[in-house]
């Protein structure tokens, strides 16, 4: 069956057709992200949603959301979606921060120079039949030094563009390095420094606890005087009323506001102030954006419904489709191998440790991890999957750490998963043949090598003769067949393990014969999705 997806907000002719063409079932009905209570009563019946910032995906409506795999935001800003929420339910939340890119870094540049110019009150004065050439006294840009606060993707591209106009630039963003640093033609400095030389600031990130009210009173105390301020990004990142307080001061010469911390904002400490440039969110609102990120969303959307790709996800590890050919077998061994340990431990765990050896440290290790941890959890939650399981393992206390290293045996990679509880650890590590079937090759340091099936059985003993026996006969006597079997020990007459791969689950009456033959010390039946 066509996975189904719903268009509650506006998208193009475009987007829409791209859903069709890729094979899924798409449903658009644009004004229905205006009524929640309707939206509510349908969600239920859909794997995707595809919105822009009409539609709230709110925890009543993820709740809602029985079959929902995927969110997709036709923009950068989720702040209409509940990212917790979604997690939690397992759906992944996409977004498309590459669509507006230019056109947000083209708005703060046009900002930047309107309010260095004052064009919008000289555009005022001049239509009310005016002539105050010399109330309008500009600066140039020039020479001067502006402050990019963020330089990821949109800042890196208005760094670019005010490096056309022959201005000095310097950037603050914790994650920038000084290679980075000088490829973009900038200096790194700190949040102080940046505030006391730029004769011009603009904001490029996120709204986070981190950076909101990034601009405090504090800060703009610190500012360079006769200063101006651009804020294209988020609202919340500046105080407006001590911005509103220096303006009126003439401590700060200017602003220029696309956003606000209450939006839409029909009201603002800024408003009606000299030299002060305000526009309704407009970053992203250009034809050309509008397109991009809704046929963005569009292709995102139909890759992971149809092959599993995930491309811009805020919760999840994003994998391309080429990832996903190259590492499909190592996710599919990840998860086995959680799901061997987490159906092996019976205690409540407290860590969880992840070894990546060789050519599986090469790989994408957030979204082996998550597979990891999903496999893990689904033994108390079937439910779980890559996208929940790291959210409810951190909400229940759980340590979550991983290990790199290089090549450190016959094995050109494998995978070593070892968990924690308050009594024991328990370990198991896996690689991927050439023939892409995962195997486990080591359990509690005992070296197999096992294939792995739907229906498994873990047994222990002592490691003394006739056990093989025993143990064929007793499912040959339940009618269990077997695939595959597989033995291992510590050193001869110590510890012995048997993992064996059978056609069908193992009776419970074959289970009570192999515990009650006081051979074995652990019986354990497993199930695996192959």
């Amino acid at each position: 069956m066509a996975p189904k997806v719903l268009i509650s907000d506006e998208l193009s002719d475009a987007a829409v057709q791209i859903f069709r063409d890729r094979g899924i079932d798409v449903d658009f009905q644009p004004k229905l992200g205006k009524d929640k209570d309707a939206l509510a009563a349908i969600i239920g019946n859909y794997d995707g949603l595809a919105i822009r910032s009409a539609t709230k995906a709110t925890e009543k409506l993820i709740a809602a959301a029985t079959n929902l795999k995927v969110i997709g935001r036709a923009g950068i800003g989720v702040d209409n979606v509940d990212i917790p929420a979604a997690s939690k339910k397992g759906i992944i939340v996409m977004n498309t921060p590459f669509g507006n890119s230019i056109t947000t870094a083209e708005h703060a540049i046009s900002l930047m120079m309107a309010v260095a110019r004052q064009i919008p009150e000289a555009n005022a004065s001049t239509h009310a039949g005016k002539w105050e050439k010399s109330r309008f006294m500009g600066v140039e840009l020039t020479a001067k030094t502006l402050g990019v606060i963020g330089a990821g993707n949109i800042g890196s591209i208005v760094i670019d563009r005010a490096l056309g106009l022959k201005m000095k630039v310097i950037a603050y963003d914790p994650f920038l390095t000084e290679d980075r640093a000088t490829a973009l033609g900038v200096d790194k400095v700190e949040l102080d420094d940046l505030l006391t030389r730029s004769d011009f600031i603009t904001f490029h990130v996120p709204l986070t606890d981190q950076t909101r009210n990034i601009l405090s009173r504090e800060a703009i105390a610190k500012l360079k005087p006769g200063v101006r301020i651009v804020n294209c990004a988020r609202g919340g990142l500046v105080d407006e009323d001590a911005l509103a307080d220096a303006l009126k001061e003439g401590r700060v010469a200017g602003a220029a506001f696309d956003v606000f911390a209450v939006e839409p904002a029909t009201e603002s400490p800024l408003f009606n102030l000299p030299n002060v440039v305000v526009t309704p969110h407009l970053g992203a609102a250009t034809t050309e954006a509008q397109e991009n990120v809704a046929l963005q969303v569009a292709e995102q959307m139909s890759d992971y419904l149809l092959t599993g790709a995930v491309s811009n996800a805020i919760n999840m590890p994003s994998i391309t489709a080429e990832e996903s050919k190259v590492m499909g077998p190592w996710i599919t061994l990840s998860g086995h191998l959680g799901n061997f340990v987490g159906q092996m431990t019976d205690e409540p765990i407290t860590a969880i440790n992840i070894l990546f050896d060789g050519q599986a440290s090469e790989f994408n290790l957030k979204a082996l991890t998550a597979a990891v941890v999903a496999g893990i959890m689904r033994r108390r939650n079937p439910d779980v999957n890559m996208v929940s399981a790291p959210v409810i393992a951190k909400d229940s206390g759980i340590q979550i750490s991983t290990t790199k290293q290089d090549q450190s045996g016959v094995f050109e990679g494998y995978i070593k998963v070892t968990v924690t509880t308050e009594n024991r650890e328990r370990s198991v590590a896996g690689t991927v043949f050439s023939d892409h079937k995962p195997r486990f090759i080591q359990i509690k340091g005992i070296t197999v090598d096992a294939e792995i099936g739907a229906h498994m059985l873990y047994t222990t003993n002592k490691d003394v003769p006739g056990i093989i026996g025993k143990l064929g006969s007793i499912l040959g006597d339940h009618d269990v067949n077997i695939a595959n079997f597989t033995l291992g020990r510590s050193e001869a007459k110590g510890e012995a393990i048997a993992l064996l791969y059978v056609d069908e689950a193992v009776p419970a009456a074959a289970i009570d014969a192999l515990e009650s033959s006081g051979v074995f010390q652990q019986v354990k039946p497993l199930t695996f999705e192959v």
